[in-house]
Order: structure tokens, then C-alpha cells, then sequence
């Protein structure tokens, strides 16, 4: 009897001990899953990589670092793909990042084998959440292959780079690598180029013989495509600089009769702007009011084809005159910062303008057309499309056309055109706009921009005759370096005029010409 009390009473103490052991482990297991929670164990991102850019890539590669960077101690770090894709194409890495880490950016960038790099891309490690990053190579929309971003070409001079692009046919920004024939007849227009052809020749027989070596070329020259916009571009021509004052007087004298007083004035105040970004950076000995090059291709003739070049950081200008016709593409204009805000100059603003009207216009477009118009909800890259070095770029068509535009949208568009195209001498402009007006039924126009109307914007107005791209860059020289670099800004645009379909730098002009001088017919 007592032995059976005995073993009852065991029983239950036993039960009651293991009951709480096992509330313990419990409870432990639990702390630990809080502990794990809140100091969870190494962060997981899973990249996935399709390439279709690049034929037959090998040694495919992320190469990162944690933001931000901080010069001598920042190293990049480099993780291999698999050596092969998937079924799907799909390359496939998961790199693993201490909690330590988490809320930091990580800015990382594919590569592939022979120097292949893809566009900076950046990410924030978020504390417990599985992340995943499916993108295309080239391309901001992952997987859908329709939307990318500004890559910059530095193809300096000789280069095998230089030599390689070169040797491609020149054929100019088309919507599908075919440019669209019979756009730009040889014709008489009316407006007398005299006044230019006088004030290059003026300025040619003002310079000696070895400034007059380093700055003519022949008119087929591939000097036309060798400019650049960044500021340590290596530039031949004659600069600024060294020209005496009388010679800067007559150089300044061939943009006079070239532009319009607003172009003119544009030139100036874009040349005012780089004096001040010089000031907030003077260690950078490559900026400057004076740091520009010009270049003349052919010489100054009444009949014959001919042309200069204006070369410097935010402003490019190629000007072409064949006759009484003129091309004045591509030109490059932008400026980092747009507004002064010390000194003799403070409150100059650059842009102001294509900005406004810009963003006006796109305001003006109801819910329908502003849908159809936008290409892309996020303004995280660069955008622009047809800097140096994309003179056969192939741009597909996007955005609204005028046709589904009101006859007041339609003019507000031409209006924002104008602003562009106004920038060359008055005569010339409304030729060329003319031109376009006979195109608009053909034009489009492309929006980007994140949720914030405030934000930074791109747009592109695109026709046979035309392209027009205006775009808020990220910065290059004013942001905070203690923070991760930033996205695009408002302060720093860069616009890029130019003319499609093989017309940039007068090429298709001077083709004809060629082709009747060949077969003996004067024009």
C-alpha cells in the first residue's frame, strides 16, 4: 500500500518536473527567437541576373561596397557568379551580410569578363526581411528589358575602344538601327551664313601656325565625334586660355553670329556657373569659364561644306553650315549647380526654363495621357540616351504622341521645342522649326519621375527630325561625401540636343553633297 503511494506520488513530482523543464526550454526557445528578432543572425540578398547585352558572358561577377565610400579605406569586394546560368538565363548569387550592417546601402555593380561593367545600382539592407534583387543587365526594369539608363562611353582618342566604334558604319539614332531616308534635302533656305563664315575666317587668320595646326581638320574628320562633356576630357583644338585677348574677342564673335541672343546668352551664363563650381572645388584644375576648345572642320567657303566645334564641361556645340543650311547638332548643354548663391553673380539660374516648361507641360496632360506618357515610375539613374559617344544609338519609340494631344497641348509642346531649337540664330530656328512642325503628327513625348511632382524629372521629345532629351542628374561634385551617394538631383542637368536619322553633325547633308560632287552637279 505504501509502496504503491510511493509511486503514485513519484509519478506526479516526475510529471511535474518534466512539465517544467519543459516550460523552460519553452520559455528559453523563446527568448532565443526574441533574441533572434531583435540581433538576428547574417542578412541574405539573393541577386538574379539576366544578360542579354553581352555575347557569350564569362566570369559574371557582383562587384560591392558599403556606403559610403570612404577614400584609402573603402575596398571593393568582389563575388563570383556560377560559372553558368540557369535554364531560364538566370544567374544566381545570395551574398550574406552581417546584422551589424543593417539599414546600411550597398552600391554594387555587375560585371563580366574583358572589362565589361554594368551601371552602378544601390540597395538598403532591411533587418528581417528576405531580399531579392531580380534585374536585366543594362536595363532599370528588371526583367522587361524596355527601360535603361545613361551609361557613359569614354572613348578616348586612338583608343582600340575608339578605333572599334569608328569602324562601324556611321548610320545616327535611329528608333530600330534603320534611319528613315529623304529627311534632309539639300536646299536653299534664305538665310545668309555670311556673317559666320566672316567671323571664322577673322578668327583663323588671327591665330599662328601652330594654333592653327592643332585646331583645322578636314571636313570627313572624326574629330566632330570625339567630344565629351566630363571636364578631364583630353581635347584638341585651341582653348580659351591661350588665345590673347583680341582672339577671344573674334572667337566669341563666331558664337555671336551663329546663335540666338537667348543661345548666346545661355553659352555665357553656362561658362559664369562653371566659374563658380570651380570656386566650391578648386582642386579640380579642370574647371572654369575659360576651360573650352574650338575646333573647325573644312575651311569657310560659300559652297563647300565646313564647320566648328565648341568643346567643354556642360557645353558641346557642333555646328555645320553647308550653303545657307546649318546643323547645329549634336549640343550638349547642362550645368552643376543651377543657381549661384554667393558672389557677384548670386542669384543666376541655368534651366530655369526648359524645367518649367518642361514639367508644364506634362502637368497639362490629363490621367489617360499622363499614364500613356510615362515610361517609368522611378527616377533612381540618369537617363539621358544620346551623350558622346551614342551616335548610332538605337532609341525605341515611347511616350505620348501629339496625335492623341489637344490642338493647346500641341503647341505647348512645340512652345518647349522652341526653347531647344531657339537656341541657334533666329533665321535658322524657324527654318528648322518648320521642319519639325512638318513632323509633329510623328513626334513623341516621355516622361520619368518618381511619385514626388517636386522631385527630379527626365523627359525626351523624340521625331524623325529631331531628339531632345533633358535629365537631372545625379551629382558629381556638390553632395555630402559623409552620406551615400545620392540619386539624381535637381541642381545638376544635363540636356542633349539632336538631330535622328543621320543629320547629326550635317552628315547626311555632306553625304549628298559628296555624292553630287562625285557625279559633277553643282547645287
Amino acid at each position: 500500500m505504501k509502496k504503491t503511494i510511493f509511486t503514485k506520488l513519484f509519478t506526479v513530482n516526475l510529471l511535474l518536473v518534466l512539465f517544467a523543464a519543459n516550460a523552460s526550454a519553452q520559455e528559453a526557445n523563446d527568448i532565443t527567437v526574441a533574441q533572434q528578432k531583435s540581433l538576428s543572425i547574417d542578412h541574405k540578398v539573393t541577386f538574379k541576373l539576366k544578360i542579354t547585352e553581352i555575347e557569350k558572358p564569362d566570369s559574371v561577377a557582383i562587384n560591392w561596397i558599403i556606403e559610403p565610400y570612404v577614400a584609402g579605406k573603402t575596398v571593393e569586394q568582389v563575388s563570383a557568379f556560377p560559372k553558368s546560368p540557369d535554364a531560364n538565363g538566370i544567374y544566381q548569387q545570395t551574398l550574406t551580410f552581417p546584422d551589424s550592417l543593417m539599414g546600411k546601402s550597398v552600391r554594387y555593380r555587375y560585371s563580366a569578363a574583358q572589362g565589361n561593367y554594368d551601371f552602378k545600382r544601390s540597395l538598403v539592407l532591411e533587418r528581417d526581411q528576405a531580399q531579392e534583387k531580380i534585374e536585366s543587365w543594362g536595363y532599370v526594369d528588371g526583367l522587361q528589358n524596355k527601360v535603361k539608363k545613361t551609361v557613359m562611353l569614354f572613348l578616348t582618342p586612338n583608343s582600340q575602344g575608339e578605333i572599334t566604334e569608328f569602324a562601324k558604319p556611321y548610320v545616327g539614332i535611329t528608333t530600330d538601327g534603320k534611319p528613315i531616308k529623304n529627311l534632309f534635302p539639300i536646299k536653299k533656305t534664305g538665310i545668309s551664313t555670311a556673317p559666320i563664315k566672316y567671323a571664322v575666317t577673322a578668327f583663323l587668320e588671327s591665330l599662328n601656325a601652330d594654333q592653327k595646326a592643332k585646331c583645322t581638320f578636314p571636313i570627313e574628320s572624326n574629330e566632330w565625334r570625339r567630344w565629351h562633356n566630363i571636364e578631364h576630357w583630353p581635347r584638341a583644338g585651341v582653348g580659351l586660355e591661350e588665345m590673347n585677348k583680341s582672339q577671344k574677342n573674334l572667337v566669341f564673335a563666331i558664337l555671336k553670329e551663329s546663335l540666338s541672343t537667348k543661345g548666346l546668352q545661355k553659352t555665357k551664363d553656362i561658362r559664369t556657373m562653371e566659374a563658380y563650381l570651380a570656386s566650391l572645388v578648386p582642386d579640380n584644375k579642370n574647371l572654369g569659364s575659360e576651360k573650352y576648345w574650338f575646333t573647325f572642320m573644312g575651311m569657310p567657303s560659300d559652297t563647300e561644306p565646313w564647320g566648328w566645334q565648341m568643346e567643354g564641361h556642360h557645353l558641346v556645340i557642333n555646328y555645320f553650315v553647308l550653303g545657307d543650311q546649318v546643323v547645329m547638332t549634336p549640343t550638349f548643354m547642362g550645368s552643376e549647380p543651377t543657381l549661384i548663391e554667393t558672389g557677384d553673380n548670386k542669384g543666376l539660374r541655368t534651366f530655369e526654363i526648359e524645367e518649367k516648361k518642361g514639367l508644364d507641360f506634362y502637368m497639362s496632360l490629363n490621367s489617360k495621357q499622363m499614364k500613356i506618357a510615362t515610361l517609368f515610375q522611378k527616377k533612381e539613374f540618369d537617363f539621358n540616351r544620346s551623350e558622346a559617344f551614342r551616335d548610332n544609338e538605337i532609341i525605341s519609340t515611347t511616350g505620348i504622341s501629339a496625335k492623341e494631344l489637344s490642338k493647346k497641348q500641341q503647341n505647348a509642346l512645340l512652345d518647349l521645342i522652341a526653347e531647344y531649337i531657339g537656341n541657334i540664330h533666329d533665321g535658322q530656328a524657324k527654318i528648322k522649326m518648320e521642319d519639325v512642325k512638318s513632323h509633329l503628327k510623328e513626334t513623341h513625348f516621355t516622361w520619368v519621375q518618381s511619385d514626388k511632382i517636386d522631385g527630379p524629372f527626365y523627359y525626351r521629345i523624340h521625331s524623325p527630325v529631331i531628339l531632345i532629351e533633358f535629365d537631372h542628374q545625379t551629382p558629381v561634385f556638390i553632395y555630402d561625401k559623409s552620406k551615400p551617394y545620392p540619386g539624381p538631383v535637381k541642381p545638376h542637368i544635363h540636356t542633349v540636343v539632336r538631330t535622328p536619322n543621320g543629320n547629326d553633325y550635317g552628315k547626311d547633308l555632306l553625304k549628298e553633297h559628296l555624292e553630287l560632287h562625285r557625279q559633277g552637279i553643282k547645287h
